[in-house]
């Protein structure tokens, strides 16, 4: 089995923004003129590097290239490969015929603030293990998912070595 990988979304995952005032331990960066400020944890990018330990980590989101120009130097992370998404505003459900496309029969975890009914179906038939974690938008990613998903990453089988 090869690696699995780990898609990450931006809005309501690294930037929460269910409530008025930031969570604890995020700083609000004006990254898009006339927008509303970015809300990033720096503790984020430890736990992706972290992460990247056991996974092979993408962006999944509406931010596409900009996911690497603008928040992975925020979070001190390299460049994480891109899951190209349409231009927003568009469905969630259309996510994933692209994440189905990049993650072929890789495992896959994939941590988002909305999973549509249509990704859990997906989930459910995929032959390789998936595992979706739904990030409240309000409190963005946390230390237990981050856990979560590098336990199951390294739960999975691996593969046989001949002596």
């Amino acid at each position: 089995m090869t690696r699995p990988v780990l898609l990450l979304d931006i809005d309501g995952v690294l930037n929460p923004y269910g409530t008025p005032h930031p969570p604890v331990g995020y700083r609000a960066h004006a990254l898009f003129p006339g927008e509303e400020a970015v809300r990033v944890n720096p503790a984020h990018g430890a736990w992706i590097t972290e992460a990247s330990t056991v996974l092979d980590i993408a962006w999944a989101t509406s931010w596409n290239h900009e996911a690497n120009q603008l928040l992975a130097p925020l979070l001190d992370i390299a460049p994480l490969p891109v899951v190209v998404m349409p231009p927003p505003p568009f469905d969630p459900a259309e996510k994933i015929p692209r994440i189905a496309a990049y993650a072929q029969q890789r495992p896959l975890a994939w941590i988002d603030d909305l999973h549509p009914p249509q990704a859990h179906r997906w989930a459910a038939t995929r032959i390789s293990p998936t595992l979706l974690i739904t990030a409240d938008p309000a409190t963005g990613l946390t230390r237990d998912a981050v856990d979560h998903v590098i336990a199951w990453a390294q739960a999975l089988p691996r593969p046989l070595t001949n002596p």
